[in-house]
């Protein structure tokens, strides 16, 4: 195993980095591509997020690796290399497994413990796949990584603290009021359909907005959205009143329109979320003064009243909204910066929550350990298994030669003695093979064993290109593997 990976993100680069280096579009494809196409790399896969960019890939080269892969990301993402590379970190082989199994389980997200990475690393993959660039060492690895997020999840109360960006969003837009509370019924405006704007309506619906309206490219998926979270979100009988009358509890109100719609529509919104994948501002700061003026003329009724300020928050990267938004009187804007800043405050509410958590994050750090060592090992006792079929092939093929020769010389032998003598012979090989083979294996597993296979090729004279043929054919059947779309993507 010669695992790589080269990235940067929040933690390692400011947001006006992350913002120019963020992959829009098919440039995750085409990364990705020609990342399997550099000469040092085998294998490779890319898992992009707002807050993150990191090449993964399998190498025969350390060095010409960082390099090649550093270069790649520069060319991709438009930022100059020298510029980048200050950013930039870089793990390998271990401490790579460590790395992303740190990732899937919330450990290395912005705000600590937050589960929506993990649909993330299932599209990485899933991307890998479907390119077929991701072969045994990436398939095992994204795998074995979405089972260990699972686990921290199932094990740990680290959930406590694992909030979706969205939800620390709305908190800081709340300012220290209970988001349900705050956002009651207001209107609410969500700009995009994709995963991050859908979790956006859905939390805004549960907290109780009276009205919905989710504006995207394609009218037919606002559609779908907004149609699935009137009937979740549907007009309900509420207690009986002391007369003993039945009440209907109010229910969503929600629409769907195009986003060349927005701009009538953002003077009537309280709260606006957007998160597209567009690669210029959906929001200017004009945009937002026409729609402040217009506001405050909107009958009554319209929105919460002239008076309120309208919230907004940003979740794209590169970013939707206007910076400039944050200097307009009446206006409230959270963005991937601001977030950021909130969730390194050790005196916040992120800072606060990570403290009550810290003995979660300490039982999960110990689950990554203990995963990391596992998945080495098995990679470990892996390398050598095509050897010792190899081994254990070539043993085959010299006792069935011996036999052919028994034939030649005690040709009268009838079939029962044949075959008494041939499971005899076998039997011997096995029981001589037996203990050096699970030894080996046994010492393979453990830091430094990838020796031994080549220990074991020299000693029995193995023929090269028969321990690659079992390598590749090894290979094959675990790519060629039917991908299942449930657990494949987010």
């Amino acid at each position: 195993m010669s695992l790589l990976v080269v990235g940067l993100s929040h933690r390692s680069a400011p947001v006006s980095v992350l913002e120019r280096a963020a992959l829009v579009g098919d440039e995750q494809v085409k990364l990705v591509q020609d990342t399997l196409a550099a000469e040092p790399v085998t294998e490779a896969a890319v898992l992009a997020t707002c807050n993150r960019i990191e090449l993964y890939a399998d190498v025969d080269k350390f060095h010409a690796g960082v390099a090649e892969l550093s270069t790649l990301l520069a060319q991709h993402t438009g930022v100059g290399l020298d510029e980048l590379t200050p950013y930039l970190y870089v793990h390998y082989e271990d401490r790579a497994v460590h790395h992303l199994f740190s990732v899937a389980c919330g450990l290395d997200s912005m705000v600590v413990g937050e589960g929506q990475i993990l649909g993330q690393i299932k599209d990485a993959l899933a991307l890998g796949q479907e390119l077929h660039t991701a072969g045994r060492l990436l398939n095992d690895l994204f795998q074995q990584a979405l089972r260990v997020g699972k686990r921290a999840h199932s094990e740990t109360g680290i959930d406590r603290a694992g909030q979706s960006l969205v939800t620390f969003g709305l908190e800081q837009l709340a300012q220290g009021a209970p988001v349900a509370e705050w956002a009651r019924g207001k209107r609410a405006l969500v700009i995009g359909a994709g995963s991050m704007s859908s979790l956006a309506a859905a939390t805004l619906a549960r907290a109780g907005v009276a009205e919905l309206v989710i504006a995207n490219r394609t009218l037919e998926r606002a559609l779908r959205l907004a149609e699935s979270l009137a009937q979740q979100h549907a007009a309900t009988p509420a207690e009986a009143t002391s007369a003993g009358a039945e009440t209907l509890r109010a229910g969503l109100v929600a629409r769907a329109v195009p986003r060349d719609r927005v701009a009538a529509e953002l003077p009537h919104a309280d709260i606006v979320v957007s998160c597209t994948g567009a690669t210029g501002l959906v929001l200017t700061a004009e945009q937002l003064r026409t729609a402040l003026a217009q506001r405050a003329t909107c009958p009554p009724g319209a929105h919460s009243g002239p008076g309120t300020e309208v919230s907004l928050l940003d979740l794209a990267m590169p970013r939707d909204i206007d910076a400039a938004a944050h200097r307009i009187e009446g206006l409230r804007l959270v963005d991937i910066e601001s977030l950021a800043e909130a969730a390194a405050d050790p005196s916040g509410a992120a800072g606060t929550s990570a403290g009550a958590m810290a003995a979660d994050v300490d039982k999960v750090r110990a689950i990554v350990s203990a995963e990391v060592a596992a998945f080495g090992a098995a990679q470990r006792a892996a390398h050598i298994t095509p050897t010792v079929v190899a081994l254990r092939t070539m043993a085959a093929d010299v006792v069935a030669s011996e036999i052919a020769r028994l034939d030649g010389r005690l040709p009268d032998l009838d079939d029962k003695q044949r075959s008494e003598i041939t499971q005899t012979v076998r039997r011997v090989v096995d029981k001589l093979l037996h203990a050096p083979t699970v030894r080996v294996k046994e010492l393979a597993s453990t830091p430094g064993g990838a020796g031994y296979a080549d220990a074991l090729r020299e000693l029995f004279d193995l023929d090269p290109q028969a321990v690659a043929a079992v390598s590749r054919a090894d290979g094959s059947a675990r790519t060629a593997e039917p991908h299942d779309p449930k657990g494949g993507r987010a």
